[in-house]
């Protein structure tokens, strides 16, 4: 294969690899199980590496900005205004700096355990086997929580220990396979609220640690000068710009989904994946 053929598939992996990105991301099934377990089948690409899942994550969370941005402007606007400014807030701006504080208080378990444990989370586990097995454990955990969980809190109702505990689910998605929006889901329904409030918040609380991850994850890219990573940055780019439109419209979806239906769909699958990918290195077809 010619270096321009092996640049054109490198460029289409990358092309698949943010569709892939765009459309696990906000669904309970994990966006980083996908993009290390689709590695595994195409040309060369094995595992791209935790540093290409954070950069494209970066796309996704772009779609979370646009799509939310009235929400987002509204809780920013009201908490830099009690924060900075000192000002008295009554009524929804009091309840939007509040909402500000607790996505703070929920990213603190994430930036602590991220940070300690970077050279862990980015070199021991990526394990097809580990990644197998959280699938399908966090899936069964996702179940009893949409199941048994009782429907009746809303946002509003947030607390500051709800809003530790959610970060504390959160902070479990730097194993691959977990799910951020899985583990904080799971969570908010333990906890009593409803699908479309636990479902909100995992958005709006994945902000600030999808974008530190990701922007400290280009950072290095652009400073280092080490050539073994799979894609380049600007096949990086690429993916991450697909992620953004894909997962722009997968938000869009889901929040209408969820109105209506239950996470069943997304633990039968991820329990499926999870048993098929256990299957498959058993059998020798992949490598873990």
């Amino acid at each position: 294969m010619t270096s321009r053929d092996r640049g054109a598939s490198q460029l289409f992996e990358a092309i698949i690899l943010g569709i892939v990105q765009g459309l696990t991301e906000f669904l309970p099934i994990s966006s980083s199980a996908h993009i290390r377990f689709v590695g595994e089948f195409l040309d060369g690409a094995n595992d791209p590496g935790a540093r290409f899942t954070a950069i494209t994550q970066i796309g996704t969370e772009l779609a979370v900005l646009l799509y939310f941005r009235k929400d987002i402007a509204a809780i920013l606007r009201s908490w830099f205004g009690q924060t900075i400014q000192r000002k008295e807030l009554v009524g929804e701006a009091k309840s939007q700096a509040r909402m500000g504080w607790l996505i703070v208080i929920g990213t603190i378990p994430i930036v602590v355990l991220g940070y300690l444990g970077s050279d862990v989370i980015e070199n021991n586990l990526r394990s097809l086997w580990l990644i197998a097995t959280t699938l399908i454990v966090f899936g069964v955990i996702l179940g009893l929580a949409d199941t048994y969980g009782k429907k009746v809190r809303t946002l509003d109702q947030l607390s500051t220990r709800h809003g530790i505990l959610y970060g504390a689910a959160q902070a479990l998605a730097l194993m691959p396979g977990v799910s951020r929006s899985g583990a904080t889901i799971a969570m908010g329904r333990f906890l009593g609220y409803t699908r479309e409030a636990a479902l909100r918040y995992s958005f709006l609380l994945a902000l600030p640690a999808v974008f530190g991850s990701g922007f400290y994850q280009l950072q290095g890219a652009l400073s280092s000068s080490d050539n073994s990573n799979v894609f380049s940055l600007g096949e990086t780019a690429v993916a991450t710009g697909i992620a953004f439109v894909v997962g722009y419209l997968v938000i869009a979806w889901l929040l209408k989904f969820v109105s209506t239906k239950s996470f069943m769909p997304f633990i039968i699958y991820r329990v499926t994946l999870g048993t098929v990918i256990l299957i498959l290195l058993a059998t020798g077809v992949i490598s873990a």
